[in-house]
């Protein structure tokens, strides 16, 4: 296939691997979306898989891009996003890993990622994966050096059935090492709402597999301090349009502020129209 060994993969016409939205934002969260994105460079054509493949969960977290756009603009926070499709390389996974570039997912074959040797794979490392996880630590970098303190704030969806199982989780709030008191006060945020079914580390439990909110937040990655953190997990078929994503922006931005106060960073979060 064009583009295997290439080793400059992006073309012209290519979008930038790394999309930064409300880049002044002044309040004490950072979101990213590891997932938001679905793009392909052309010289990687169509990786194999036909077009509903391509708008599938095994390519894209459905409903993340305008979701991260629409809580960023409620509490005022820059939103770095990924445009390529995980698919591509999952920006989420140690570029290390194979399933850093998936040959299969959830039963659809990707031949576009079969037999890819050393060169191949470090192709899409230094135009993809790398710019991406270069943004956010500039990002946090430049946030410590003007004395602001951040809460990074990872977006993700999730598919409401899996192997045949249904998943009754409206959202779910992930953590593991480092800084939970965040994660664990925006747990309770949402629990207070009796309608919501809220999963503590459900469908997904963060682990050794993760690698965006553990390379960045977790204190042992010098040169970075250790920060509060949250990976937000949202079911599918509730942010597949954008009234649904407003609603659950909303809802977010309620419980983000409300976490926020809880550890003592709410003092410049200020959530528009609430």
């Amino acid at each position: 296939m064009a583009g295997r060994t290439a080793v400059g993969l992006l073309g012209a016409d290519d979008p930038a691997p790394v999309g930064l939205f409300n880049a002044a934002g002044a309040s004490p969260f950072l979101l990213i979306g590891d997932h938001a994105g679905s793009a392909v460079p052309a010289a990687l054509g169509d990786l194999g898989l036909a077009a509903p493949d391509r708008g599938r969960h095994i390519a894209i977290d459905i409903g993340v891009h305008g979701l991260g756009h629409a809580l960023a603009t409620l509490i005022d926070a820059p939103f770095l996003h990924q445009y390529y499709s995980r698919l591509v390389i999952d920006c989420n996974r140690d570029p290390e890993q194979a399933e850093a570039i998936p040959p299969l997912s959830d039963g659809s074959r990707v031949s576009g990622n079969e037999g890819l040797d050393a060169t191949a794979r470090a192709a899409r490392v230094a135009a993809i994966h790398a710019p991406y996880h270069a943004a956010i630590a500039a990002t946090i970098a430049a946030r410590r050096a003007a004395g602001r303190a951040t809460i990074l704030l990872s977006l993700h969806s999730f598919t409401p059935v899996m192997d045949g199982i249904a998943r009754p989780w409206d959202v779910g709030v992930l953590h593991w090492l480092g800084r939970t008191d965040f994660a664990q006060a925006m747990l309770d945020a949402l629990r207070a709402d009796a309608a919501l079914t809220v999963g503590d580390n459900q469908p997904y439990q963060m682990d050794a597999t993760d690698h965006t909110v553990p390379r960045h937040a977790f204190p042992h990655q010098l040169p970075y301090a250790e920060m509060p953190y949250a990976e937000i997990e949202v079911r599918q078929d509730l942010i597949g349009d954008v009234t649904d994503q407003h609603i659950w922006a909303q809802r977010l931005a309620q419980a983000a502020q409300s976490a926020a106060d809880h550890i003592g960073y709410g003092s410049n979060v200020a959530v528009k129209g609430l």
